[in-house]
């Protein structure tokens, strides 16, 4: 870790020697990688004690991180992550809370919040992350950064802790978007979907409701933005049944998996769990079967939906959270209120697989908001040269 951590962003593991190639297209970038991905030399602590104490030293580095090494980016740390990975604050009962660069009294965001914390507070060029629920998307939009959360499976987990497999993607922070697109090219290579060069832009207007009007009025405007670059936005309805049908359906699929992940753990060691997420895993144990069926088979649904939707060249113009950060000093029970709002939008990519890009074009009271394009599976790379046009133009960095 570095010397020097004023955002309390990295976990204070002894610093081991990581080679990385002296030329490539990533030469000169500083990188993080979240604690849950394996680097050799370090262990790997997923956010909670327990598993830090079992880890050992681990003697293979992720072939994802392997990559960016390989293209010449320098390693400086492992970055803390919410306890085993299943929050959205920002708060790790046992290593603290990474500071927002952007906002210092407000969440950084989970649970990669102390890799989008190193690359807010300028201690890296960009960071690995790590996106379930929205673990990349909410802090991108909390601490001014580009995030991604990739079309499910585009880039490797292997070699990293799992939460619940069948939504777990590997995302990555950048605070320009120059820099962000290096990364895009050596993580995501060429897309097997490509978007045309002027897509079809569509504004989901039941995502666009659930915003309070003080949010709306800055969102709103940025959006015009967005289509005077993009083109214009036709209205469309996305959600399936109702929000609360795909909330529940998304919580029981990842609950049950989260709880195949951990519950064996937390089962034979008992260990400490911070609030939220001792309560999340209480209630993922009793997730029923008959629960579970009906959200897989809800989602094959909903994935055939999207995709009739945007077709080979549509893509979301959307909020990426409802609103900007909460405040640090929030009690637990606000955090918990706003994270189950976020979930409704959040949910989205998770149950579809379809790739979703954050990008940092809004402020309110002085604090990031981002809005996010979501396209086709398989279009990531597209998103990113989308988030270059908008940046070229103007709007981001």
């Amino acid at each position: 870790m570095p010397l020097h951590d004023p955002a309390h962003a990295f976990v204070p593991y002894p610093d081991a020697p990581l080679p990385h190639a002296p030329s490539g297209p990533l030469a000169g970038l500083s990188f993080a990688v979240k604690d849950l991905f394996d680097v050799a030399g370090y262990p790997t602590g997923g956010g909670n004690p327990i598993v830090l104490a079992l880890s050992g030293i681990k003697m293979q580095t992720a072939p994802t991180v392997e990559r960016l090494l390989d293209a010449g980016a320098r390693f400086v740390g492992k970055t803390i992550t919410d306890e085993l990975a299943f929050s959205m604050n920002g708060n790790n009962a046992h290593f603290g809370a990474p500071i927002n660069g952007a906002a210092p009294a407000r969440i950084s965001g989970g649970s990669s919040s102390g890799s989008a914390s190193a690359v807010s507070n300028g201690l890296c060029e960009f960071a690995l992350g790590t996106d379930t629920g929205g673990s990349v998307r909410a802090p991108a939009s909390h601490c001014g950064l580009y995030g991604l959360r990739p079309t499910h499976g585009r880039i490797s987990l292997q070699g990293a802790l799992d939460l619940a497999p069948s939504f777990d993607t590997c995302g990555f922070f950048a605070r320009d978007s120059h820099c962000f697109a290096q990364v895009a090219e050596q993580l995501l290579g060429t897309d097997s979907a490509p978007l045309p060069a002027l897509p079809r832009l569509l504004l989901p207007t039941e995502v666009w409701a659930l915003l309070a009007p003080e949010v709306a009025a800055v969102a709103q405007p940025g959006a015009a933005q967005v289509q005077g670059v993009l083109g214009a936005a036709a209205p469309v309805a996305v959600v399936l049944e109702s929000f609360e049908a795909m909330y529940w359906h998304f919580r029981h699929i990842q609950g049950r998996e989260a709880w195949l992940s951990d519950g064996p753990l937390i089962e034979r060691y008992a260990p400490p769990l911070g609030p939220g997420v001792a309560e999340r895993f209480a209630w993922s144990r009793q997730v029923s079967d008959a629960q579970v069926s009906a959200a897989r088979e809800f989602r094959s649904r909903f994935r055939a939906h999207l995709a009739a939707l945007l077709g080979h060249d549509g893509v979301l113009l959307m909020p990426t959270m409802p609103d900007i950060a909460p405040l640090r000093s929030a009690p637990e029970s606000t955090l918990e209120d706003y994270r189950n709002k976020a979930i409704n939008m959040l949910c989205i990519a998770g149950l579809s697989g379809f790739p979703q890009l954050s990008l940092p074009l809004l402020q309110r009271d002085g604090a990031p908001l981002g809005l996010s394009l979501l396209g086709p599976a398989g279009s990531d790379a597209s998103l990113v040269a989308l988030a270059q046009r908008l940046a070229q133009a103007g709007l981001g960095r």
